[in-house]
């Protein structure tokens, strides 16, 4: 049976209901499923071609075997993959894996979705007690949106969101701002950083936490993670036959690579994965001078990865008992400041008509990069936010206008419902208290 243990090395081990449920380790590390035992190579090989639903279920099944009925897991997958993961072809050695088919229109609808059904599956007390369970969220962008959507309306739960006051794009705010219900919108004062400090210090308040049932749905929930090794094997079984693909990795927290790794860990064949960011390179870094400095984050217009101090390293680098060699032989840092950024979005849309947001370019520009360096294979980005939820952007670049979905088009016209706060956990905690 798989347990959950802390990277921070000091809390027990637990069963998936208290890993998902707690968020954050009580020693302040973040949970990694044990043992990660690899698929036999014939049971990888069968996942090729399979539609996306079989395959999620397949890699749930075994990642999460002992901890949930295969049935209840299985219409958990069905439920929270009702959209497409389609791999696009860009050009001949470079393929798109488009992620924001869901309904907020960004990778993390993968595991948002997961995990609001996942925990209503293992935890019964969500629904027999009447204090809600509160969902404590900090997000640079795409998560707020995904995990507003997930949760709102969810009985027995409520969401709270923080996010950096006018740091996120007008589109990404009104996605969860725009709510209402059970879902209330933080706009701090201060950077993403800051809001993921306040999240954390939230989680390690005992005195709060004995007053308010907190969980998280950011990448430190490790329900909200590993769903996403779903679409790295669905992506590769997609992919032209031949030697292991390289695949590239916008990142920001770095929950997204953490997913690939695992999925590595797993059996999933893939060369080497680039992990893209933009001028916040924290990890790039790392990876060439051997030396991880986090440091205050930068404003870019890719503004979801704007993190100066990705949480998810820690998961990482357990994930290879801080052996920076083995890291190394695995994964490559590239890091594009934002003008390359704008000048990959108007080449890629001159030369194939594919169009670009600012993470995805980054990832594709991070591809390019490395695959001039291994001519032998081809190679998948994650595409991880459509184009229209940065239009503003976009659009100038291409010289037209961005279709924009209805789903999109819909929320110009509602009113923001927010709260805008000091970067103070005081100011966390009275919201917390009296927003029940």
């Amino acid at each position: 049976m798989i347990r959950f243990v802390s990277t921070g090395g000091s809390a027990p081990p637990v069963g998936l209901a208290a890993a998902i449920e707690q968020g954050l380790a009580p020693d302040g590390g973040l949970y990694l499923p044990e043992p990660l035992v690899p698929f036999p190579p014939d049971e990888v090989n069968a996942l090729r071609g399979l539609p996306l639903v079989d395959v999620g279920r397949r890699v749930a099944a075994h990642l999460l075997r002992g901890c949930i009925d295969k049935t209840v897991l299985g219409a958990i997958v069905r439920e929270a993959l009702d959209f497409p993961i389609p791999l696009v072809r860009v050009s001949e050695r470079i393929f798109a894996l488009e992620l924001f088919h869901g309904p907020t229109l960004a990778f993390k609808d993968v595991g948002a979705r997961f995990l609001a059904r996942l925990l209503a599956a293992v935890s019964a007390r969500v629904s027999r007690v009447s204090e809600p369970l509160t969902v404590l969220v900090a997000t640079s962008g795409d998560t707020g949106g995904a995990v507003a959507h997930a949760f709102h309306g969810v009985e027995g739960t409520r969401v709270v969101i923080l996010y950096p006051l006018e740091q996120v794009s007008p589109v990404q705010e009104r996605q969860f701002a725009t709510l209402g219900g059970n879902v209330l919108a933080l706009a701090v004062r201060g950077t993403f950083d800051d809001c993921q400090r306040l999240a954390k210090e939230a989680f390690a308040d005992r005195h709060l936490r004995e007053r308010v049932r907190l969980t998280s749905a950011n990448s430190i929930n490790v329900g909200r993670l590993l769903p996403q090794a779903f679409y790295y094997f669905h992506g590769w079984g997609q992919l032209p036959a031949g030697p292991e693909p390289i695949v590239s990795v916008p990142s920001g927290n770095f929950g997204n690579l953490a997913a690939g790794l695992i999925a590595k860990r797993l059996g999933l064949p893939v060369a080497r994965f680039v992990a893209a960011t933009n001028a916040n390179d924290v990890v790039p870094a790392y990876l060439r001078t051997g030396r991880y400095q986090p440091r205050p984050s930068q404003r870019t217009i890719s503004n979801a990865m704007d993190v100066g101090t990705p949480g998810n390293v820690a998961r990482i680098m357990a994930l290879y008992d801080h052996d920076l060699e083995r890291l190394r032989r695995d994964v490559v840092g590239r890091a594009q400041n934002d003008a390359d950024t704008r000048a990959c979005i108007t080449r890629v849309w001159e030369q194939t008509r594919y169009v670009l947001d600012p993470h995805s370019a980054v990832a594709y520009l991070g591809l390019e990069a490395e695959l001039a360096e291994r001519r032998d294979t081809v190679g998948m980005f994650l595409a991880t936010a459509h184009p229209a939820k940065f239009a503003d952007i976009v659009n100038p670049l291409i010289g037209t206008g961005v279709t924009v979905p209805e789903r999109l088009a819909r929320l110009a016209d509602r009113p923001l419902q927010r709260q805008i706060i000091d970067p103070d956990l005081d100011a966390v905690r009275v919201v917390l208290q009296s927003a029940r």
